[in-house]
């Protein structure tokens, strides 16, 4: 079922009669230019500012991050277009049944598929790791942070589209679409319910996952185990769902995204327990402390050499060093006299 696009979102159980009616195009300025992208690309400024902050809890640095993203963003728009078009080819058909180029191209009009860019997103990690010399695990649990936060942001153009809505509800929060200029239907808004999954997410990764973080990867477990639970419930609520050719699973068709969604789970609950029951990781052999432990035997060797090529300096050290520890006995000794 499609929803017009130019007529009013509402959400009678909550607001009443109050409606929005966004137009689709947010400057007529040729094809347009659409809300949908607008937002992608908000989304996505969001999520590598986050990265470029957080960089250096990973042992990564923002240049790092930069030459990342200028590979990953053209290529995850790339992936999850194609991912939506493999399983949605019919409607980029002809009459005669030949293939629309152009239609397959025009993303202005909607149909990115997630699962698609986490695809692509993968495969350019491992390449780019591999050429820096990256650890993987490292740059994935950094970027897992900027993906939560671009898809909080970015299911928002869902809604000025009018797409990815569930099923018909009743519940207070049901929101009203228009389907005809006289015929309304009232369905689950599953672009808020993504919307708020991946922001508790994104929370929790933030402020408790990353915090103890024990081996480079763990964000990234957790990423998928979160967001494929999240995303095999609201899943079963759309009506727009990709499904797996003709393929079904008793009598029923088999949505894409929930076996994906499901087979997720079950690996990011295996790797998380595998690394932390079995393998007991610590945070000794993260990445940014390995980083650490390198720089800090750099300066000490570095020290050493400067002592060895000026003997007076290690005196001048050592001299500096004796003289702070005398001003400070003596500080403590005249608090104690204060005392008395």
């Amino acid at each position: 079922m499609t929803a017009l696009k130019n007529m009013p979102i509402s959400f009678p159980g909550l607001f009443g009669d109050w409606a929005f009616n966004p137009d689709p195009i947010a400057i007529h300025v040729g094809h347009g230019i659409y809300w949908y992208g607008i937002i992608l690309a908000a989304a996505m400024l969001a999520g590598l500012f986050l990265c470029m902050k957080q960089a250096k809890h990973y042992g990564l640095t923002e240049d790092n991050v930069l030459d990342f993203v200028l590979w990953a963003v053209p290529s995850c728009i790339i992936g999850s277009r194609i991912y939506y078009v493999i399983f949605y080819l019919d409607l980029y058909r002809n009459a005669d049944g030949s293939l629309n180029w152009g239609q397959m191209i025009a993303i202005w009009d909607g149909g990115l598929a997630i699962y698609g860019t986490v695809i692509a997103g993968v495969i350019v990690a491992v390449v780019f790791t591999r050429q820096k010399k990256l650890p993987l695990a490292a740059m994935t649990d950094l970027a897992v942070l900027g993906l939560l936060l671009g898809q909080l942001i970015g299911r928002w153009a869902n809604f000025i589209n009018r797409e990815a809505f569930g099923g018909l509800t009743d519940l207070p929060w049901r929101m009203r679409l228009w389907v005809s200029s006289y015929q309304y239907i009232e369905v689950h808004p599953t672009f808020l319910y993504e919307s708020l999954w991946n922001l508790v997410g994104l929370l929790l990764l933030l402020f408790v996952v990353s915090k103890g973080r024990r081996f480079d990867g763990e964000n990234t477990w957790f990423y998928f185990l979160w967001y494929g639970l999240g995303r095999f419930w609201i899943e079963g609520l759309r009506t727009d769902s990709l499904y797996l050719f003709d393929w079904t699973f008793m009598g029923q068709p088999i949505r894409v995204s929930q076996a994906l969604s499901l087979v997720m789970v079950l690996v990011a609950v295996f790797m998380l327990f595998y690394n932390l029951r079995i393998k007991k990781r610590t945070a000794d052999g993260l990445w940014v402390n390995r980083v650490a432990a390198a720089k800090a035997a750099e300066r000490a060797a570095e020290e050493e050499a400067a002592f060895q090529t000026d003997p007076t300096l290690e005196e001048a050290v050592l001299e500096a060093e004796a003289e702070k520890a005398e001003t400070a006995e003596e500080t403590e000794e005249e608090q104690h006299g204060d005392q008395d």
